[in-house]
């Protein structure tokens, strides 16, 4: 996989390409060390994922995403950071990121790239424990306008704080393949790409781009 690796200290990007490029399966194409330049190499290198920090002097990575995105729908972008703030995940996940990690997650970074790769979204297990923290009591869906029903706003909230197919299933006496089908029928009414993005319309009401 062809990569870009973004990080204000380059000293970290150089030491990330050069440990990550020990995997066969990864090519890093090029570092850069702002949120400006994120956007350059970008346009440069059209990389398969862009793996970004966050914090930057002059644009950060979330801004630099979100101009990424805009252009090219079809970016890839992992964010690795050392922070876990609330605001940040929030719009990591809003703009259309595919993973969020943190840099202490050392060895998770490259399975997440081949995640990513494949087409998944990748969060961290302290990312996706936080998520019931984010959710607020009562959701900002307008259940009506997507003729969600009871059942499937259940199955929605509890998606959201961050439960598994087999926990909803043993917490609402369904089978998990019952719980699939109404996941399904959900994101093809929200017109959603994947749970993840279901748990953060739960939680704001929307999602960008959609």
């Amino acid at each position: 996989m062809k990569i870009v690796i973004i990080d204000d200290d380059a000293l970290v990007a150089i030491s990330l390409k050069t440990i990550l490029e020990a995997d066969s399966q990864v090519e890093v194409l090029a570092t850069g060390n702002s949120g400006k330049e994120a956007i350059s190499l970008y346009e440069q290198y059209q990389p398969e994922i862009m793996l970004m920090d966050i914090r930057m002097n002059e644009m950060s990575g979330l801004e630099a995403g979100e101009q990424i995105i805009k252009n090219h729908p079809e970016a890839k972008i992992l964010y690795l950071t050392t922070f876990l703030d609330d605001e940040y995940i929030v719009k990591a996940i809003n703009l259309g990121a595919k993973g969020y990690i943190l840099k202490q997650d050392f060895e998770g970074i490259i399975p997440a790239l081949k995640a990513v790769y494949e087409g998944q979204s990748v969060f961290g297990q302290d990312i996706v424990c936080k998520l019931p923290d984010l959710i607020n009591k009562n959701s900002k869906v307008d259940f009506v306008k997507y003729e969600i029903s009871d059942k499937e706003a259940s199955i929605m909230a509890e998606v959201a704080a961050g439960l598994s197919n087999k926990e909803i299933a043993q917490k609402l006496f369904l089978s998990e393949g019952t719980v699939r089908n109404y996941i399904s029928t959900i994101l093809e009414k929200t017109q959603l790409r994947d749970r993840t993005q279901l748990a953060i319309f739960y939680l704001i009401g929307e999602v960008s781009g959609m």
